[in-house]
């Protein structure tokens, strides 16, 4: 096979249908709703990328020191000749994988964003001719058909993203990732813990503001793709913690009675003084909720790693 192969498995008009059904679902329910991923235009991908360089937030430096630390321990218990990475975006902390996996044969990356997987993946295979890079253009949350290459197959989904699904959410896409494995196959997955409050409001709350812009980036989104009049300084970001669900909610609070028209829908949505937004949760877990999950879906939790400070961990599974 070529060194580098780049498959769509989402129609082109795919992103715009799915925008218009999330915007047109989530802002005519009570509470108002908007999923996450429509934070990640490029605008937005690039405020992702100042957050996780902020004094505030640990997931990504805490997520990077466990790579660094155990990426040769799990490839020596996977053996991975395909590793499967979903979404995988830059791609840049999956290399200490790829690195450690020194009989692999091929990474497939899984994104949605075109440009990003070409980018990585050309990157990729300059660096290491031997190595066999298949991309595919897909939604990791649907269901998937992967390339036909060698096992053992082991699938990686990094970042703390599970945590921005609902707990049904989870539940089904464990289960999508488990019918892609064969026993014995294994699932290298990031979670952010549960700690201190005042640590995970502050990470979601910087001072320096970046992620109040990243919040409010899903309104200029909205009003790009869809000819919306939202105005985002009319917003204010506010991030809460859950206690009784362990997780994080971001939301953007109207700062007064308005109405927002989005002309492509036909829609308008009226927004009270006060009224929030919710655009995200992110959930925390702790070790036996996590084998728990797994082990529903048909996952076996074999390994369990944290960084120095317990704040974050990385497991790995294995397919029975």
């Amino acid at each position: 096979m070529s060194p580098f192969l780049l498959t769509r498995t989402l129609p082109e008009d795919a992103t715009e249908a799915a925008l218009r059904a999330d915007v047109h679902q989530g802002l005519t329910r009570t509470p108002k709703t908007l999923p996450p991923k429509w934070f990640y235009d490029a605008h937005g991908s690039e405020l992702f990328e100042q957050i996780t360089a902020l004094p505030e937030y640990y997931p990504t430096r805490a997520e990077r020191e466990i790579l660094i630390a155990r990426a040769g321990e799990a490839a020596a218990a996977t053996g991975a000749r395909t590793l499967v990475e979903l979404g995988s975006g830059s791609s840049e902390k999956t290399r200490y994988l790829i690195d450690a996996l020194t009989g692999l044969h091929t990474y497939v990356p899984v994104d949605v964003s075109e440009s990003a997987l070409t980018q990585a993946g050309q990157a990729l295979v300059a660096e290491r001719p031997d190595l066999n890079v298949h991309a595919l253009i897909a939604d990791f949350t649907a269901a998937l058909t992967l390339p036909d290459t060698p096992g053992p197959r082991l699938v990686a989904f990094l970042g703390g993203t599970i945590g921005n699904l609902l707990p049904a959410e989870r539940a089904t896409f464990l289960a999508l990732v488990r019918g892609l494995l064969s026993p014995g196959d294994t699932v290298l997955l990031g979670t952010d813990l549960v700690k201190d409050e005042e640590v995970l409001v502050r990470a979601y709350d910087d001072a320096a503001g970046v992620t109040a812009a990243f919040n409010k980036n899903v309104l200029s989104v909205v009003n790009r793709e869809l000819g919306a009049d939202f105005a985002p300084d009319a917003f204010d970001h506010v991030a809460l913690w859950d206690t009784a669900n362990e997780w994080i909610e971001m939301r953007l609070r109207s700062r007064t009675e308005q109405t927002v028209k989005i002309p492509a829908l036909d829609l308008a949505v009226d927004f009270g003084a006060g009224e929030e937004l919710r655009t995200e949760i992110s959930a925390k877990f702790r070790r036996e909720g996590v084998r728990s999950e797994l082990s529903v879906a048909g996952l076996e939790l074999s390994h369990w790693w944290t960084d120095r400070e317990g704040r974050f961990a990385l497991s790995l599974s294995v397919a029975r």
